[in-house]
C-alpha cells in the first residue's frame, strides 16, 4: 500500500512536468501507472483499464486549468486557433466517453497503443513537426477546424489522453513553435476532460467490484494523490518552460510518446 502512494505522489510530480512542457494534461503517464496499481490491487470485478482512464481524465481537469492559467498568465495563448477547437473538442469528448463506457477496458488498452504507434510514426515520418511548416502560423479554417476538432473530442475521450497528442501536431503544421502548441494544448484539454469525467463519473462501471474510494470509474484516492504530486510541480515548473530550444523540445516529446509505448507494452 505504501509502495502504491509513494509511486502515485512521484508520478504525480511527472505528471505535472509533463502538462506543462508538454501539454498533456497527465493522460499518457497517469493511464499506465494507475492501470499498473489497479491491477496490483486485484480486486474483483474491476476493469483496471476503464479505471485508469476514467482517473486520468478526473486528474486532467485539475491540471489542465491550473496550466492553462498559468500560459494565459505568461501570454502564449491565441484565440484565434483556441476558440474554433474548443466547443467540437468538448462534444467529441462526450461521445468518445460514452462508446468507451460500453466498448469496455480491452478495447481501450489495445488502441491506446495503436494509437501512441501511429502518433509516434507520424510525427516522425510527416514533415511539419520536428521542424516548424513555415516561418508565419497558417490562420484555420473554421469548417475544417470544426470536424477535426469533433474527432479529436471523439478519441481523446475514448482513450482519457487529453488533447495534446494530436492538437500538438495540429497546431505545430500549422506552423507554431512548440511552445505555443503544447501551452494551447492545456486549455484544449479542458473541454475533453471535464466532459469525459461526468460521463465516467455517471455511467461508468469500470470501479463496480471496489469496496470504496470510486465514483463511477474514476479512482478518488489514485485520483487524489496524482494531484498532490503534480499541482505543486506546474508550480515550478511554468516558469522554466520558455527556455527550451525548440527543436528539443519536439523531439523530447517524441521520446516520451515512445517511452509511454513501451512501458504500455511490457504492462
Amino acid at each position: 500500500m505504501l509502495s502504491s502512494i509513494l509511486v502515485l505522489l512521484a508520478l504525480g510530480c511527472l505528471t505535472g512536468v509533463t502538462t506543462v512542457v508538454f501539454g498533456f494534461g497527465g493522460g499518457f503517464v497517469t493511464v499506465p501507472v494507475v492501470y499498473a496499481v489497479t491491477l496490483a490491487r486485484a480486486e474483483p470485478g474491476v476493469d483496471a483499464m476503464a479505471v485508469a482512464v476514467a482517473t486520468s481524465t478526473a486528474v486532467m481537469v485539475v491540471n489542465s486549468l491550473s496550466a492553462t492559467w498559468a500560459q494565459y498568465r505568461a501570454g502564449r495563448l491565441r484565440r484565434e486557433h483556441l476558440w474554433p477547437l474548443a466547443a467540437p473538442i468538448g462534444i467529441g469528448s462526450a461521445i468518445g466517453a460514452l462508446a468507451a463506457t460500453m466498448a469496455g477496458g480491452a478495447v481501450q488498452h489495445a488502441l491506446f497503443v495503436v494509437y501512441l504507434a501511429v502518433t509516434i510514426a507520424d510525427s516522425l515520418l510527416r514533415r511539419g513537426f520536428l521542424t516548424p511548416s513555415g516561418p508565419t502560423p497558417q490562420v484555420p479554417r473554421l469548417g475544417v477546424t470544426r470536424t477535426v476538432g469533433l474527432g479529436i473530442g471523439a478519441v481523446t475521450g475514448f482513450l482519457g489522453v487529453g488533447g495534446s497528442v494530436m492538437t500538438v501536431p495540429l497546431l505545430r503544421r500549422r506552423g507554431l513553435p512548440m511552445g505555443e502548441a503544447t501551452a494551447m494544448a492545456n486549455p484544449l484539454t479542458v473541454p475533453v476532460a471535464l466532459a469525459g469525467t461526468l460521463v465516467y463519473a455517471l455511467w461508468g462501471t469500470g470501479g463496480a467490484g471496489a469496496d470504496q474510494g470510486h465514483l463511477g470509474s474514476v479512482d478518488l484516492v489514485a485520483g487524489a494523490l496524482l494531484l498532490a504530486g503534480s499541482l505543486p510541480t506546474i508550480a515550478l515548473v511554468r516558469r522554466h518552460v520558455g527556455r527550451i530550444p525548440d527543436r528539443a523540445h519536439a523531439v523530447s516529446y517524441v521520446l516520451l510518446l515512445a517511452v509511454v509505448l513501451v512501458v504500455f507494452l511490457v504492462l
